[in-house]
């Protein structure tokens, strides 16, 4: 192809563009050392190329960066604006312009394998280059949705799953085939041909096209019964009912069978922006996959979809026949030729859309906006979110010590408060404490948090090595902070900040409310507030930690027996006890006499026993 060069040490963008041609092609732009800072494409370079020399200070201040730097340009003039995709993405993968939104190459997606080229052909786990032959089926997003699938699939179909070492040298059936989840092929207990049918059902329903395979079931099985032979139509009969289980579910969930789609939103806020893949496949959603650019501060939805959609799919990865988007992008019609001439079928590419698929995309764009959340309050360092914290409540000086409360029991059984301490340093897991409430009404979280504040920070006054808390935290509203405020006037404990933290509307991340002591309204923080990230991790350590020891407590108590309580009742005379009386409704009816009989109990511990039960007399 032709190529137009400048190298001029001074570069003089005017007199380049006079010479441009307004041809389709790809533009590239070196610095002094003649290293690529950015590639780009254009339907018509000298329109596109000229748009970079116009008023400095009415280009996007990435854009004046970018032309500060540079000193030559380089253009390459192709035949269509769908070549120049194809060389804009080439060059972008080789290169990794530091003006280019990059995005990671991820060739690590997991793929179902079917080894269609053996007898016997089988069904595996796959991740890496497909150059064996035989068929991939993905991408999925985890390994977790791989593995319900191929689980699924040995219920269905019994097609093999095991290594071909293993399968070449049985003798005899292994368990798969006991517990009917393989048809036994290493040693022929099913014929070839009949093994077969199940590997071409199995393709079908990995294709999507369940419905087909349902139908064609339903023939077999009226078949099978008509010439009496009814263990081959029950089988029929369980895979007719497996596949019908799991058509309503899709029903259900309002994704029917639509074959491959992925549906891809951009979000972009506070310097940082993300791109969402959802999959659907064979009818299902499978789950969902966040990618974070490098270089975004400032690109749009429409930026980042022109730069990911070329990176992800012109990457050697299977293109599923619809991609639905959040956005228009130029360039969207040229992408849609080119992937459809690569996969020899057409593929759309679509963003204006009604009905299930806008609600797939909606459902793209809330995880988007989540994941972008999520990786900002991750990419914040504790350090960082505390002196937010600081800011919002403003403190006079940066907290260094967080205690957060909370309380779990289950219809007020085994009430349990936890106590969790966090610091600069994160999570100080070695100061967590747990309170078995006692002695409240069951279900009373006012007076259980009461008690665990008395217990927690009674002791402490009492030790001079206590360090009490910057900030308290509790889980709840304005009740359980008049709780806390009580606790530390009964004890004189002044100058520690108390923050009371209420779940929001439908118990929505990002909507708590942060009530202060003498604050009539209370406090609410951005959902993307790095303080309010930290108050949320606390919180969620404190439930856990609550919640892990109330499990623990119930457990206990749900395991001990009250003969354990009656002195002189050991684990040996419990259980001639039980045994004896057929549980211990029967040893509560008993009367000395009985008891005296059993082995080990004389007549002395029969009173006792007898007295546990119904008093003494």
């Amino acid at each position: 192809m032709p190529a137009e060069k400048s190298t001029t040490p001074s570069f003089d963008g005017q007199r380049f563009l006079r010479t441009l041609t307004a041809k389709p092609g790809v533009y590239r732009m070196l610095d002094d050392a003649g290293q690529i800072l950015y590639v780009g494409k254009a339907k018509n370079l000298k329109k596109r190329v000229s748009s970079y020399f116009r008023k400095s200070e009415t280009l996007a201040p990435k854009t004046r960066a970018l032309m500060f730097v540079t000193r030559a340009m380089e253009v390459t003039v192709t035949h269509t604006e769908t070549e120049a995709l194809l060389l804009e993405s080439n060059l972008i993968k080789e290169y990794h312009p530091r003006f280019n939104i990059l995005f990671r190459d991820d060739k690590s997606f997991p793929y179902i394998y079917l080894s269609t080229e053996q007898g016997y052909p089988g069904l595996s786990f796959h991740r890496g280059s497909r150059r064996k032959a035989g068929r991939y089926f993905g991408p999925f997003p985890s390994s977790a949705a791989v593995r319900e699938s191929l689980s699924l699939l040995q219920k269905l179909f019994h097609v093999r799953q095991c290594e071909d070492s293993f399968f070449q040298n049985r003798s005899r059936p292994c368990l798969q085939y006991q517990i009917k989840r393989c048809s036994g092929p290493c040693t022929r207990e099913i014929s070839e041909q009949a093994y077969r049918e199940d590997v071409r059902h199995t393709q079908m329903f990995l294709e999507g096209r369940s419905q087909r395979v349902s139908k064609e079931l339903v023939g077999r099985m009226e078949t099978a019964a008509t010439e009496l032979d009814f263990e081959l139509a029950a089988r029929y009969r369980d895979q007719i009912a497996w596949l019908k289980q799991i058509q309503a579910r899709q029903h259900v969930s309002g994704i029917r069978s639509v074959g491959e789609i992925d549906v891809i939103a951009a979000h972009h806020e506070h310097g940082a922006a993300v791109v969402e893949v959802c999959f659907i496949r064979r009818g299902e959603r499978l789950g969902n996959k966040a990618y974070f650019p490098r270089r975004a501060t400032e690109a749009s939805a429409a930026d980042l979809l022109q730069a990911f959609l070329p990176q992800y799919y012109l990457a050697s990865r299977p293109v599923p026949r619809e991609i639905l988007v959040s956005s228009d992008f130029p360039g969207l019609e040229a992408l849609a030729e080119v992937l459809s001439q690569r996969c020899k079928r057409r593929v759309r590419i679509a963003y204006r859309l009604r009905g299930e698929r806008a609600r797939w995309l909606q459902m793209a764009e809330e995880n988007a906006r989540f994941a972008l959340r999520q990786h900002l309050a991750g990419r914040e360092s504790i350090q960082q979110r505390l002196e937010k914290l600081q800011q919002a409540l403003g403190l006079e000086s940066m907290p260094e010590r967080l205690e957060c409360f909370d309380i779990s029991h289950t219809r007020g059984e085994a009430t349990v408060a936890s106590c969790v301490v966090f610091g600069s340093e994160g999570a100080r897991k070695g100061d967590y404490r747990k309170f078995n409430i006692e002695g409240i009404v069951p279900g009373d979280d006012y007076a259980a948090m009461h008690q665990a504040l008395s217990r927690r920070y009674g002791r402490m006054q009492q030790s001079e090595d206590a360090c009490l808390p910057d900030i308290i935290i509790v889980d709840g509203g304005k009740g359980q902070l008049s709780q806390a405020l009580a606790v530390m006037a009964e004890l004189g404990l002044p100058g520690v900040t108390l923050l009371g933290f209420a779940k929001g509307p439908g118990r929505k991340a990002g909507l708590e409310s942060l009530f202060l002591p003498g604050s009539k309204a209370p406090l609410i923080l951005p959902p993307e507030s790095g303080a309010l990230h930290l108050v949320q991790q606390i919180r969620d350590e404190a439930h856990r930690f609550a919640i892990s020891g109330h499990r623990a407590r119930r457990a206990k108590k749900r395991m001990h027996s009250v003969l354990e309580d009656i002195p002189g009742v050991g684990s040996k005379r419990r259980q001639n006890l039980l045994r004896a009386f057929g549980g211990l409704q029967g040893v509560s009816g008993a009367g000395i006499e009985d008891l005296s009989a059993v082995d080990g109990i004389n007549s002395q511990l029969a009173s006792s026993i007898y007295e546990y039960f119904h008093g003494s007399e």
